[in-house]
């Protein structure tokens, strides 16, 4: 996940008012039942010491998202009576819910708004294609192509004529479906999608997926549906969860083998949290990985205005610029650290379970470092 989008939330100073509101959920009784949540999450934030205008920052906030048709959710983050950035969820969160803290709850978001694959959809048959964008928050039609319309289909008879008109056929089939592979492979690469995804019938989806360039192809699947019956929404969640596990997969992955020192005893990767924040005060993060399920997620960790005053206990904080630090959890630190230095953020949870990295918190380095004795 690209942190960039949280640079306005560090470039303030605390505290923050984060609120995770889930829009999922919709009955007839919606709009009121939404507000008496806002005010539950209100009360909460007061009993934890937020300031008044915060609060009503918040809960205005929350009031506009009383009739709102979101699918998951947003979450909202605020300070000093304003709110500062709101970005839309993917994913819904647990409820709705508020904290009041020294940093804003920035960790939350790998797995609520981090992982939002883009699936180009192309609906293929014989005489064309129809392309949408689907993602976690909708969909919209990318396109349509229309191939060589005559003749498309075959006969049964077998004399010299019909055998000439089916090879007319074939060569149909054979030019539309290189116009649809062109298509989609243009379409790819304009909305940089994570995933293309065939339906149609076997041979037509075959077809296609024959001629789209090797790049393509390894981010293809493909579904039994006809053009006209659309990709249903489980089948499109089943898809994206399946790329969401790979891409975790393969950065746990990643991240365990540059965790190994070299034959000089250098390491690509580091774990735990004294060995986090070293790495964080020195920028050699590239990319923070985080199990929320993880022990040292909570753990407690010093921190002051600049991201670089990071520090595992509190008599630290004097050396580093700040005489009189604050506590945050050790996930909400790091992040900003990763968010003001420009590294990735990814959630580990849809890799499986896993005990590593030890604690729940590691990295990979923007270059190797002896590992840790």
């Amino acid at each position: 996940m690209d942190l960039a989008f949280l640079q306005p939330l560090y470039e303030r100073p605390g505290p923050w008012a984060s609120v995770y509101a889930d829009t999922s959920r919709h009955t007839e009784n919606t709009a009121v039942e939404r507000s008496l949540i806002a005010r539950d999450v209100r009360r909460q934030l007061l009993e934890q010491g937020v300031d008044e205008p915060t609060s009503d920052a918040v809960g205005t906030a929350l009031e506009e998202l009383r009739h709102s048709t979101e699918p998951a959710g947003r979450a909202l983050f605020a300070t000093q009576g304003q709110v500062v950035l709101d970005p839309p969820l993917a994913a819904a969160p647990q409820g709705t819910w508020g904290t009041w803290s020294a940093l804003p709850r920035t960790a939350p978001l790998l797995d609520l708004a981090g992982e939002d694959p883009l699936c180009l959809v192309a609906y293929v048959d014989r005489r064309g294609a129809e392309l949408e964008l689907r993602g976690a928050r909708g969909g919209e039609a990318a396109g349509e192509i229309a191939g060589k319309q005559w003749p498309v289909h075959r006969t049964r008879t077998a004399d010299w004529s019909e055998t000439h008109f089916r090879l007319h056929v074939e060569e149909t089939w054979e030019q539309n479906a290189g116009q649809i592979a062109e298509a989609i492979t243009a379409t790819h690469e304009e909305t940089r999608a994570d995933l293309v995804v065939l339906v149609g019938d076997d041979r037509e989806r075959r077809a296609v997926r024959d001629r789209l360039p090797q790049r393509v192809r390894e981010c293809t699947s493909e579904t039994e549906h006809g053009k006209g019956s659309r990709l249903l929404p489980d089948e499109l969640a089943r898809l994206r969860a399946a790329y969401v596990h790979a891409r975790a997969a393969d950065e746990l992955d990643r991240f365990l083998q540059a965790r190994a020192p070299d034959a000089e005893g250098r390491s690509g990767a580091v774990e735990g949290v004294p060995q986090l924040v070293e790495a964080a005060r020195e920028h050699r993060i590239s990319e923070l990985l985080i199990r929320p399920d993880g022990p040292d997620a909570h753990r407690e960790v010093w921190v002051g205005e600049d991201p670089d005053q990071l520090a595992v206990r509190r008599t630290e904080g004097k050396p580093l610029g700040e005489p009189d630090p604050w506590p945050a959890r050790a996930d909400d630190a790091l992040m900003r650290s990763a968010a003001t230095t420009g590294a990735q953020g990814l959630s580990l949870s849809a890799a499986g379970p896993t005990e590593a990295p030890a604690g729940g918190l590691g990295a990979l380095l923007r270059w190797k470092e002896p590992a840790a004795g």
